[in-house]
């Protein structure tokens, strides 16, 4: 069984920071690459930014220069610095991990909310 928690979601103004915290147990049998996906209300679930276990790093263009996705290998645990947040923000952010076998892991959700 595989868990991933998550960490760090909160209500915020605009322009402030957060980071959120991902960590990986169970039976994944090596991991391939760790990220973050996110809902925004009424949106489909897309892509915010992803690592793999080499360090190569992807963004979606809406948050790139302002996130910074990193990871604690030896942990299994992944993380997002979010900068110079936007209300266009706001969403449930969800940790992913992808194993060498190619199974995608979802957590549970953290709430991200943007509002002054």
């Amino acid at each position: 069984q595989v868990q991933l928690v998550e960490s760090g979601g909160g209500l915020v103004q605009p322009g402030d920071s957060l980071r959120l915290s991902c960590a990986a147990s169970g039976s994944i049998f090596g991991i391939r690459a760790m990220g973050w996906d996110r809902q925004i209300p009424g949106k489909e679930r897309e892509m915010v930014a992803t690592i793999t276990s080499g360090g190569s790093t992807n963004y979606a263009d809406s948050v790139k220069g302002r996130f910074t996705i990193s990871s604690d290998n030896d942990k299994n645990t992944v993380y997002l610095q979010m900068n110079n947040l936007k209300p266009e923000d706001t969403a449930v952010y969800y940790c992913t991990v992808t194993s060498r076998l190619n199974r995608v892991y979802w957590g549970q959700g953290t709430q991200v909310t943007v509002s002054s």
